[in-house]
């Protein structure tokens, strides 16, 4: 069964109903069974989680062999440049505290695979009490659906010693953060653009940056992007 990023999520969230569901973290090596009460491998094993569920439903998708690479995932196998999903989970508690892209690798892949800008990204929000964690939200949202700006650069970004490092979501699903997030690709990338000339590290060589990303994404989807 092939599914697009949104239909993968009306089914999870939808028909499966995830939202409000609880699990529990075990671990057992010969006969002794603990439970875990850390967060540390959440992320992985909800993603373990959705990779199995996908085969379950006998979803179309392909894994990235390689994990430390962008995305997670390949909905579509016969064209990797669409249905691109990338899975993120954070503490319900805590709010968003992932990185959406590594800033320099980033801006860098823009320039010959530009599709990825139109990459799906799947949230699991969860709240763990000891062993015990239950999904709390789940979203489906695009890149500049999570970005958003900031009082230091256009983009907000983790910087430290002033070298900025990767590009940081806002809190999109509050009604009181005070920076939104972006509500198009197109002032996505005209804010990453203009990060890009205040960054001391990127200003001399970011001449060009933008219109190579505008000429790469029609390139791959025959859509002309008019960025201000």
């Amino acid at each position: 069964m092939k599914l697009t990023g949104q239909e993968l999520y009306s089914k999870l969230v939808d028909d499966y109903k995830i939202i409000g569901e609880t699990g529990v973290i075990n671990f057992s090596l010969k006969n002794l069974v603990i439970a875990i009460e850390t967060k540390d491998t959440v992320g992985n094993l909800l993603q373990e989680w959705l990779k199995a569920w996908m085969m379950q439903e006998k979803i179309e998708f392909q894994e990235n062999t390689n994990s430390q690479v962008f995305p997670d995932f390949y909905l579509d196998k016969h064209n990797l440049k669409q249905d691109l999903l990338e899975v993120k989970t954070f503490d319900w508690d805590r709010g968003p505290g992932f990185d959406l892209a590594n800033f320099d690798s980033y801006c860098n892949s823009l320039t010959v695979n530009a599709y990825r800008i139109d990459s799906y990204y799947l949230i699991f929000a969860y709240q763990m009490a000891g062993s015990v964690i239950t999904i709390k939200n789940v979203w489906l949202k695009r890149i500049w659906e999570l970005a958003c700006p900031s009082s230091t650069y256009p983009i907000k970004v983790q910087e430290k010693k002033n070298i900025i490092y990767n590009i940081r979501p806002s809190t999109w699903y509050s009604v009181r953060t005070t920076f939104k997030p972006f509500s198009s690709k197109e002032d996505f990338l005209s804010a990453l653009n203009e990060t890009r000339y205040q960054y001391p590290q990127t200003r001399h060589s970011n001449g060009h940056w933008l219109q190579s990303v505008i000429k790469n994404y029609q390139e791959h989807t025959g859509i002309s992007l008019i960025v201000k």
